[in-house]
């Protein structure tokens, strides 16, 4: 993967995340992307929960951390209920400062490949619906529409509309 190694997240890595978050925040209000993140919205305690009932991935590269994902095994809130085939991936964050281009994308295949090994048979994500940029990237990394929810919850804020992405696995025959 390029020399970027994936690791489980650990309670030692909260503050981390919690960095990562706020400064992926930062950067997309630099870039005029003012609906999708604040910094400051999820602290610690976030990250430790998503542990509980899911999992939290680190990627490093160079001696560096370069990014972060949540893994949720369900998301009722924005999918509803499902069977068990996919799994979802939460907030992706690359750190601008250490990641080189592309690292998103190796990001997301690290997850992909993490939810076909759990024998899942395909991954799903979703992002505000009116962010075209983020569409757009996910839509360029293989995801399609399937759908949108209106109204969706957010932590430390009033609910937003969202795209609904999937994207099937291959499966190792």
């Amino acid at each position: 993967m390029n020399g970027l190694r994936v690791r489980p997240a650990t309670e030692a890595d909260l503050a981390t995340l919690v960095r990562l978050r706020d400064d992926a925040a930062r950067w997309m209000l630099a870039r005029g992307i003012t609906g999708q993140w604040q910094p400051g919205e999820l602290a610690e305690d976030h990250f430790r929960q998503v542990m509980v009932h899911g999992e939290v991935w680190l990627a490093e590269a160079g001696g560096h951390i370069t990014g972060a994902w949540e893994l949720w095994w369900e998301d009722e809130a924005a999918w509803g209920p499902q069977p068990p085939v996919a799994g979802y991936v939460h907030r992706l964050m690359v750190d601008r400062g250490t990641a080189v281009p592309g690292t998103g994308r190796l990001l997301l295949g690290a997850a992909e490949r993490r939810v076909a090994a759990a024998g899942r048979t395909c991954v799903r994500l979703d992002c505000l619906a009116d962010n075209a940029q983020l569409n757009a990237y996910y839509r360029d990394s293989g995801y399609r529409i399937v759908g949108h929810k209106e109204g969706k919850p957010q932590p430390g804020g009033a609910p937003k509309t969202f795209t609904l992405l999937e994207k099937e696995l291959r499966q190792a025959v």
